[in-house]
């Protein structure tokens, strides 16, 4: 974990205010593959979020006769916590760099640190890279949406390797869609790596035409396509790992977050910054340092309520994964 990284005066540029808390929210939604499909809740007022969760479905029963007696049925909730967790990053500069600049140096880092929040958001969600503790028991696995598919009995991690081509990899009904509608939900969404747009393409019928339609592309980060009747986005920030996966599909809704209100930057010129030994790197004051700290705190969970379909939660995913 790099505790000494600063913006020299070599390679300096822009600045951000610090009352840009909405921008960096509105900026990671958009710049978060993840963010962009889940479903937001309300923002957190405290640490943990928690919402009930449908567990036990009512039954109803035919009355035999005018007299016969009616039976009763019940249903039952569940608990699901969503944590917020904190996620933040530090941006040290030398003052004389700073004032000798005719750049506002923020602006320039702006953006840049709001797409590192939306790779690190997708990592985490995704794979379970640097996932916070309390997540692994909100999402349910360690290793993120790609753990919760390959617990899913029968798997929903399908190889395309094992499969006659993309199409039926995909559409097949032992496929990904496929294990998705048969645990009871219907896909809303891709996520994909960039690979795969030229796999569709490649992916033709035996008269040599192509089986997939080409798709829109779209502002942002993101290039869309259509699968299916569900968007596809194509993530340009590096978060997907074509060897851990190229597409996640899934019904988006059944992956919730929730938002800290406290999400700020700030600007210091005073304090310490040290490394995880507890060594200082830079002390602020004495160095003559200005040094600005974002931090963004959020939750995820997969509720993953009981349906008609699918009784038993170990088996019951909103999502599936194709991998290469």
């Amino acid at each position: 974990m790099p505790y000494n990284s600063q913006i020299s005066r070599s390679n300096m540029a822009g600045l951000i205010p610090p009352d840009i808390s909405n921008e960096l929210l509105t900026g990671s939604t958009e710049q978060s593959a993840v963010m962009r499909l889940a479903r937001r809740l309300r923002d957190i007022p405290g640490l943990v979020k928690t919402m009930p969760v449908l567990n036990a479905l009512p039954s109803a029963y035919f009355v035999n006769g005018d007299t016969s007696t009616k039976q009763t049925t019940q249903m039952l909730w569940a608990n699901k916590n969503v944590t917020a967790e904190e996620l933040a990053v530090i941006v040290p500069v030398p003052q004389a760099a700073f004032d000798d600049s005719n750049y506002p140096i923020w602006d320039a880092c702006k953006p840049y640190i709001v797409e590192a929040v939306g790779i690190a958001v997708d990592q985490a969600v995704l794979y379970g890279v640097n996932m916070p503790t309390s997540w692994i028991t909100d999402i349910g696995s360690a290793t993120g949406i790609l753990g919760l598919c390959g617990a899913a009995s029968p798997t929903h991690v399908i190889s395309l390797a094992a499969r006659t081509d993309l199409y039926d990899a995909l559409m097949a009904e032992d496929a990904v869609l496929g294990q998705i509608e048969q645990d009871g939900y219907i896909c809303t969404g891709h996520i994909a790596h960039t690979q795969v747009k030229g796999k569709m393409r490649n992916c033709r019928d035996a008269n040599g035409n192509p089986i997939f339609k080409p798709g829109a592309n779209a502002g942002s980060n993101f290039a869309t396509g259509d699968l299916d009747g569900a968007p596809v986005l194509y993530p340009l920030n590096g978060a997907i790992d074509s060897s851990k996966s190229l597409d996640f599909a899934g019904q988006w809704n059944q992956l919730v977050f929730a938002m800290r209100q406290d999400i700020n930057w700030m600007v210091a010129d005073q304090g310490v910054i040290q490394d995880g030994a507890g060594n200082i790197v830079y002390n602020l004051f004495q160095q003559d340092m200005i040094a600005l700290r974002m931090v963004i705190r959020l939750g995820f969970a997969v509720p993953n309520p009981i349906n008609r379909m699918q009784g038993t939660q170990a088996n019951r995913v909103p999502f599936a994964v194709l991998t290469a």
